[in-house]
């Protein structure tokens, strides 16, 4: 196998027309039931060369859309969650392009692996190349194809160049998000008029800040299909999220953190991403779990312990909440201040700012595919509070380690 396919879009026709196009005396047969099929074409060898067949293997989702459902539809879709766990574990350069990878992972509706036998008997770059462009797709491959970049296994985008590999190195700066509007269309048919009125408080306010605007960008969940996370589940995270914090902003050193969280009974609250981290406190990985402060902030003011979540136009500064109500440090149990907490913001004011941070979120992106500064907001802390805000409402039911940000 040369390499393996992944795109938003379907269309196995298409695969089979650019086959005879690339090799139009090649004998091209299809095979398969349903939505898995096979291309297979055969190119005659000469007196002295053998035959070359190229096989495209072509499955796509039972039930198309713009994200993972949670219930799988077809083994594509079990398939493509295992993909978003193994990107999801893997070190980054460039965490927000990862970011961008795994939100077009959650996209994809079609995958086709392209083999060639004898393998390396013909040039089939050219048909990659046009494969993925045709597609917009993100591909797979192993070191030592025609097309690797890496002596990993990694990740190309649809001009050939390296995404992702498995030490982290990345040779591009963005990745583009594409969904087509039908699945939008498909999904807004039926919306309440809280759904509306949110969508367009927050456009309004965009208008206002100067933050460009996406209007097909969906409306998010009504309220009645969403089920706020508890006050006793934001407070513990809140709590392991502050002594990690500590870490990264070098006030105590992890194994004080570790032994802090052991005493009083929140290593297990403690996600496998945290553990790692505070295993191995490393400058870069201290970095960027600094940004966590937003989450902080963001969880704080879910709990009403910050009167209001501004817009993102500077960082949050924790030192500004007092510290009779921060939940965490020296000679303080946190359990005193997770027992303390009964209740959280409504359901309404946390899908307000979801739904907001959802679009400048959107606009944060756009602005860096188009390679401009959006002085109106700080795209990280944009993001952060974003992530909180998804883990909040449930987004896709994901925990901690693995919340999405989708735009």
């Amino acid at each position: 196998m040369i390499c393996t396919y992944y795109s938003h879009y379907i269309g196995f026709e298409k695969i089979a027309d650019l086959l005879q196009k690339e090799f139009p005396k090649g004998i091209l047969s299809i095979s398969g039931p349903g939505e898995d099929k096979i291309a297979q074409l055969v190119i005659k060898g000469g007196l002295f060369s053998p035959s070359v067949t190229i096989r495209v293997s072509y499955r796509e989702r039972a039930f198309p859309s713009y994200q993972l459902p949670e219930i799988d539809d077809s083994p594509l879709t079990a398939n493509l969650k295992g993909l978003y766990g193994y990107i999801t574990s893997l070190p980054a350069s460039n965490e927000q392009l990862k970011h961008l990878l795994l939100a077009k992972v959650s996209t994809i509706n079609s995958e086709f692996s392209v083999e060639q036998e004898p393998q390396d008997t013909k040039d089939i770059k050219p048909l990659l190349q046009k494969l993925a462009t045709e597609f917009d797709a993100i591909i797979f491959t192993q070191p030592g194809t025609l097309i690797s970049k890496s002596d990993g296994q990694h990740f190309l985008d649809n001009n050939l160049a390296l995404i992702l590999d498995t030490s982290g190195n990345s040779e591009i700066e963005k990745l583009s998000v594409s969904i087509e509007s039908k699945y939008f269309d498909k999904e807004q048919s039926q919306l309440s008029d809280d759904q509306i009125r949110r969508k367009e408080r927050s456009e309004a306010l965009l208008k206002v800040r100067s933050i460009k605007v996406n209007l097909s960008l969906p409306c998010i969940n009504a309220e009645s299909e969403t089920l706020i996370r508890t006050p006793k589940e934001i407070a513990t995270r809140l709590c392991v999220l502050a002594v990690t914090n500590f870490v990264a902003n070098n006030v105590i050193p992890a194994d004080i953190a570790i032994a802090y969280l052991q005493q009083y009974d929140l290593w297990a609250q403690t996600t496998p991403a945290e553990k790692e981290f505070l295993g191995n406190p490393t400058e870069a990985r201290k970095n960027t779990e600094s940004w966590k402060s937003e989450c902080i902030y963001t969880l704080m003011w879910a709990l009403g312990k910050i009167d209001e979540l501004d817009l993102p136009g500077q960082l949050c500064n924790l030192n500004d909440i007092p510290e009779q109500d921060y939940p965490v440090g020296a000679e303080k149990d946190p359990n005193t201040f997770i027992n303390s907490i009964s209740e959280t913001r409504s359901a309404a004011e946390i899908l307000d700012a979801n739904d907001l941070y959802y679009r400048i979120d959107w606009a944060c992106v756009d602005a860096r595919l188009a390679n401009v500064q959006l002085e109106e907001a700080i795209s990280g802390v944009v993001y952060e509070r974003h992530y909180a805000l998804n883990w909040l409402i449930r987004y896709g039911e994901q925990d901690w380690d693995d919340v999405s940000c989708d735009t």
